[in-house]
Formats: C-alpha cells, structure tokens, sequence
C-alpha cells in the first residue's frame, strides 16, 4: 500500500530521488492547465528534483483543445457560450477532447532519454500494465496523425492506447520544453454520448465495460505507476507530496489570469 509523507515546501533528499505524486484535484479547465505548466516550469528550473505524476478529474464538462489547434467549428463557441461545456487551450498538442466522462492523467519528466516518439512506450506502461490487470490489454494505435479530425479520439496513432477491438480508451499528446516531458492523457471511462454528440457529430468510441469505478480505477492506476515509473522516470519509489502553498498561490494567479474561451 503507498503511504504518504507529510507535505512541505522543501523535498527531502529521498523524496528527490522520487517520482513525486500529487493526489487527485477537481477543478475547472484553467486551473489544471496553470497547474500542470507550473510543475513543467519547476521541472526546467530544477531537473533534479525528479518526475511527477498526477491524476485529475473536471468539475465540469470540459473541452480542451491541444495547442496547435487553431481552426475551431463555430457551434463549439456557440455550445460554449450556452454553458454546455467549458473551453481551454493545453499547452501540450494533439486534437480536442471532452472532459467529464474520463480520468486525466499530467507526467512531468525532466531530461526524459530517447527519441522522442519512443518515449511514449516507456511513458505509458504504467498504464498498459494496469489496464493488463484488468484482463483488458491495450496496444498502441497505428493510425498517422491528421489534422483533418477535430477529435483526439477519431483517430489512433501510437501516441494512444487501443483494446484489441480497436476501441481507444486512452489518448496522449505532449509538450517539450528545454529537454523536459509534459505528458498529458485522457483515459476514458464513463463518455458523455449526447454531449460528445453534439460536439464532434459521431457518437464515442464503444470500449469494453470497465469492472470498476472512478475511484478503484485510480487506485490501480498508482499501483501500476508505483511498480512500473520509477524504472521508467529514475526515481526509486511512488511518494505523496501535494502542491504547497506557494505552488497554489502561482497556479492561482495563472488560471485567474486566464481566459475561459478560446477564439477560433
């Protein structure tokens, strides 16, 4: 069983050499963006103090575009307007995804090796040993990325994770910065089919029924990243460490600073 330490402005040396934890917040769009490009910001300036891994869920319906993602249909600002979802813009790349009926996942790792397209295997087996337990075993997808889709999940390159079916349950983009990995992925669990619906016209993936919930799905998800990211990140164990004070006072000042709409 993962047992936390106690919280506090200054890692300790152990804690240094650990994949750093945040447990699980629930929150608008801007204030997980301001969150998650906070902890790449520390991670530039301070590569030593090792990976972080975080899983988050949305306190309300949520569409976040990926950062290239400029061209947007003009019934999504019009549903926007009308209060059915929010709107974001991440700072990793990608195509847009619905939030609400999902787990979002945000790894942070500082001079992750490698090229960088094989980073994704050894950034996502956490996820697929999980998922492996769960007699559901997913792949990578084979599909080329295209721009001609406005969904993450229309189409499934090897930065996502599929069952045997073809159904994508997990889909990942990220972000480079100074040599430093922002990981962002989306695990679908639960998606809004009539919302989804009215967004990209197409109902969603059909994936097989999960035999857990929300929550035992996060607890096997950090049963996995405690046996299979420290072999991957450098650390040596899976420690609790959450924002302190002074993070939440940046992250704060970022989401507010922030616009809850996005121009197309």
């Amino acid at each position: 069983m993962l047992q936390p330490l106690r919280s506090g402005p200054q890692p300790s040396p152990s804690e240094r050499a650990a994949v750093r934890w945040i447990p699980t917040h629930t929150l608008p769009g801007p204030w997980q963006m301001a969150i998650d490009g906070q902890l790449l910001d520390q991670a530039r300036a301070d590569p030593g103090a090792g990976a972080v891994l975080r899983l988050y869920r949305w306190s309300r319906p949520t569409l976040s575009l990926g950062f290239h993602q400029k061209t947007l249909p003009s019934h999504w600002q019009e549903l926007a307007r009308s209060g059915a979802f929010d709107l974001v813009r991440r700072p990793s790349g990608g195509r847009a995804v619905l939030h609400g009926g999902d787990l979002s996942y945000a790894l942070v790792w500082p001079a992750a090796p490698g090229p960088r397209k094989s980073v994704y295997g050894r950034s996502c087996g956490w996820l697929c040993r999980a998922f492996s337990d769960l007699g559901l075993p997913l792949h990578p997808g084979r599909s080329a990325p295209s721009r001609d889709r406005s969904s993450c999940f229309a189409t499934s390159t090897s930065a996502d994770l599929i069952h045997a079916d073809g159904s994508k349950r997990i889909g990942s983009a990220q972000l480079w910065r100074g040599g430093c990995l922002l990981q962002h992925g989306s695990i679908l669990i639960k998606p809004q089919a009539e919302l989804w619906e009215r967004i990209f016209g197409e109902e969603p993936p059909q994936l097989p029924v999960l035999p857990l919930g929300f929550d035992d799905l996060e607890a096997l998800l950090l049963r996995s990243a405690a046996r299979c990211l420290p072999l991957d990140c450098g650390g040596v164990s899976l420690v609790l460490r959450d924002l302190t004070p002074e993070e939440w006072t940046g992250v704060a000042v970022t989401a507010q600073g922030d616009i809850s709409t996005c121009d197309g």
